[in-house]
């Protein structure tokens, strides 16, 4: 019984990791979202987004969860005209980074109540483990 509950503690713990993960690199995304290319030519600060896998613990036999991998985000530059910066290309335009703020901070929130939801797990489970071993003395 103990063990379950020992096995439920481990995978909380590999949730709130992989949140954990998440959160850096939406505060690497918003640290950049005002990065633009200093040299005609050059790309502003692509989005990051991780990606999630599921794994089983060799040892217990559980389901985890990890960051697989981080992938730079696709989407499309914005333009802005701005023919005096030093980035700005033939036409007088710079790009600016994919990073919407907004998206950002939703995402943060998500990552911030899938951590809190796993950390609220994980107390569960070294809570009953403790009342079971009270309960066996």
């Amino acid at each position: 019984m103990a063990e379950n509950l020992m096995v439920s503690a481990d995978i909380a713990a590999s949730g709130m990791r992989a949140q954990a993960e998440r959160l850096k690199v939406i505060a690497q995304n918003m640290a950049n979202a005002d990065s633009v290319p200093t040299e005609p030519g050059k790309e502003p600060y692509r989005r990051q987004v991780p990606s999630f896998q599921n794994y089983v613990d060799a040892e217990t036999g559980a389901q985890m969860v990890r960051v697989d991998k981080i992938v730079k985000d696709r989407s499309e530059f914005e333009k802005q005209y701005a023919p005096n910066h030093p980035g700005a290309d033939a036409k007088g335009y710079i790009s600016l980074p994919n990073v919407n703020p907004l998206i950002e901070m939703m995402d943060m929130k998500e990552a911030q109540r899938a951590y809190d939801a796993n950390l609220n797990m994980l107390k569960t489970a070294r809570e009953m483990n403790s009342s079971v071993l009270d309960i066996l003395k």
